[in-house]
């Protein structure tokens, strides 16, 4: 009788424990990873950047929220925000509060999908299997009926207030002790919100260091900053893969970029350009698949040096 009903009660076992562990500790097991990047133009200091992104703010996440604020005592010299702050559509004041202390400093912004949309239930199984096919997003077309239209635009005129720069389709400049860096930045691409016709020509010759930003890293706005010659990409969006398989990795990116760059430093290279990436695998989840396992929530300090010679 033991070994009829042992393996299957192990089994069953195993995994209620590998659930709870995935839904309910590893989604609060927030970390900070570092990074350095040789980006810089010989002889200009160091920047450190810190790379908040997919926050996916739920009222009552308390931990979160002490974490969020806690990456102030970092002091970096700028903060980069690559959007998805919501997942609530209550959820506004909650970030901005947590992001609180972190606006002291200058910084920038992009949108995510689900800062302009609340999420919908969906079965977890049927995401997987659409991102596995390659079915990603939107596709441009306009939200299902009945999609829940966020409050983005408070969100926006918060950090607006606190002077954060909206990189929605446009550029922007931060002067960090007499450096100027130049962001150019991009709404999601992830629904098609996307112009870069109305930013391409590359870095300006002004600027002592420019940079692309944008949330969902996919290929046609990649290859486009690199080939206008951006040194660096920030983007978030793809949670790291957000379920993936110990020693192996990413199933799914959730668009078009494959799984071995869906987090953490890579290189892209169009028409002759070669561009550093850095995707964040973000602090936050869908509200209604709130699981992470093998990823955990992160946020990132880029230390940016001079170029290898």
């Amino acid at each position: 009788m033991r070994a009829r009903y042992g393996v299957p009660l192990g089994v069953t076992a195993v995994g209620a424990a590998g659930l709870v562990y995935a839904a309910g500790i590893e989604p609060r097991s927030f970390r900070l990873r570092r990074v350095t990047v040789p980006v810089l133009p010989s002889g200009m200091r160091p920047l450190r950047v810190l790379q908040v992104s997919d926050i996916h703010m739920v009222g009552g996440q308390r931990k979160k929220q002490r974490w969020l604020r806690s990456l102030a005592g970092l002091r970096p010299d700028f903060v980069i925000n690559t959007g998805d702050n919501l997942s609530d559509p209550e959820g506004v004041p909650e970030v901005l509060d947590a992001l609180g202390p972190l606006m002291e400093f200058p910084g920038a912004y992009v949108f995510g999908s689900n800062d302009y949309y609340g999420p919908r239930p969906r079965n977890p199984a049927r995401y997987l299997l659409e991102k596995v096919q390659g079915r990603h997003g939107l596709n441009g077309n306009p939200p299902v009926v009945g999609a829940i239209h966020n409050p983005w635009e408070d969100l926006r005129d918060g950090f607006d207030a606190a002077g954060w720069q909206n990189l929605t389709n446009t550029r922007g400049t931060l002067k960090i002790e007499g450096v100027s860096v130049e962001l150019t930045g991009l709404d999601d691409p992830h629904i098609k919100r996307d112009r870069y016709t109305e930013v391409s020509g590359g870095p300006s010759p002004t600027a002592d260091f420019s940079m692309g930003v944008v949330h969902a890293p996919y290929l046609r706005v990649l290859d486009a900053y690199t080939a206008d010659g951006y040194p660096l990409i920030l983007a978030g969006h793809t949670h790291g893969g957000q379920l993936c398989i110990p020693f192996y990795g990413a199933l799914v990116t959730n668009c078009d970029l494959d799984t071995d760059r869906v987090k953490g430093l890579s290189t892209h290279t169009s028409d002759g350009h070669t561009a550093h990436l850095h995707v964040s695998a973000g602090c936050g989840a869908n509200r209604y698949t709130p699981f992470r396992f093998a990823c955990p929530p992160e946020a990132t300090l880029l230390t940016l040096v001079g170029r290898e010679s």
